[in-house]
């Protein structure tokens, strides 16, 4: 069977949402809206913080980085799902296809992940250790903590993806959802699995509970800290920093959590379906929303980005 692989015929196609044609479209719309949604709001946000000098601060070259990890995440997924989601016919995706998408929205995705927890570090840093922030923080620890982050993915995506497709798969098959994801494409394999479903645990935990306790941890020490500033203005400000943060942290931790923290046996490919399609384009929409909407900095820079550009 370890030569089935080797064939280069091996080919997976993506289960269709509907079989009715009408539906598929507006799918591929939705789909197609929210994509460019998700790239203009974490475009924006990128090239705000970017273009404007006063938020050349730890907390919001971290928020860039994750609008530009966001970016290509989505990226990742969305255009093949949409060729897929089109095509009129089954569209194919060949065993080396299938495994880059799987390389790239591992290593994005546990990125994500983890720098969500140096965030959490840093609102910590900034809230109960205020005069040690410029010390604690300094842009050199920022960049390594930033590419640390994309460092552990690329780590993790490389060992998950080289061994779930070493795996021998028999042929061609239809994969239970819009994109090569690892339970999904582990279920077509024509051998035993258990030892990648665990190495899938030891990376989930990584990726999602450690980190999870790390960002729990931290915002019990922050609301400590909160709750003794005298100043109700200061409460509020120090609130709405952290609130946009911990909602993006329960939004993708979360579904994160529904997918890969359940034991294989109990995954059901209906609500992967689901959660994956909040977990790939709605949450890429709504955290550009949610970090603009509860950030007054970014907006008022939003605003002056926009007058400047008008007036140009």
């Amino acid at each position: 069977m370890e030569g089935t692989n080797q064939t280069g015929m091996i080919h997976f196609h993506f289960r269709p949402f509907s079989k009715l044609p009408e539906v598929q479209m507006l799918i591929f719309v939705a789909f197609l809206v929210m994509y460019l949604v998700s790239i203009g709001g974490n475009g924006s946000i990128s090239l705000i913080i970017w273009s404007n000098h006063s938020l050349h601060t730890p907390m919001y070259f971290f928020l860039a980085s994750l609008a530009a990890l966001e970016i290509c995440y989505s990226s990742t997924i969305a255009p093949l799902t949409l060729a897929s989601v089109l095509s009129a016919e089954r569209a194919l995706i060949s065993l080396p296809g299938c495994g880059a998408q799987m390389f790239f929205f591992i290593f994005l995705g546990s990125a994500d992940c983890i720098l969500l927890a140096v965030m959490a570090y840093d609102r910590f840093v900034a809230i109960c250790h205020p005069l040690r922030y410029t010390l604690m923080m300094s842009w050199r620890l920022c960049v390594q903590l930033a590419l640390g982050s994309l460092a552990l993915g690329f780590i993790l995506a490389t060992q998950l993806t080289v061994l779930i497709f070493r795996l021998p798969f028999c042929r061609s098959q239809e994969i239970s959802l819009f994109y090569c994801d690892v339970l999904p494409v582990m279920r077509l394999a024509c051998a035993d699995t258990w030892v990648h479903e665990a190495t899938l645990l030891v990376v989930s935990v990584t990726v999602l509970t450690i980190p999870f306790l790390l960002i729990a941890l931290s915002y019990v020490f922050i609301m400590a800290a909160i709750l003794k500033i005298r100043s109700a203005e200061g409460r509020r400000k120090a609130f709405s920093t952290c609130s946009s943060h911990l909602t993006v942290v329960l939004l993708q931790y979360g579904c994160g959590s529904l997918i890969y923290l359940c034991p294989s046996s109990r995954y059901s490919p209906e609500r992967g379906q689901v959660v994956s399609v909040v977990y790939t384009f709605i949450t890429p929409v709504l955290n550009p929303l949610i970090y603009s909407m509860r950030n007054r900095e970014l907006t008022d820079a939003l605003k002056r980005t926009m007058m400047r550009f008008l007036l140009s």
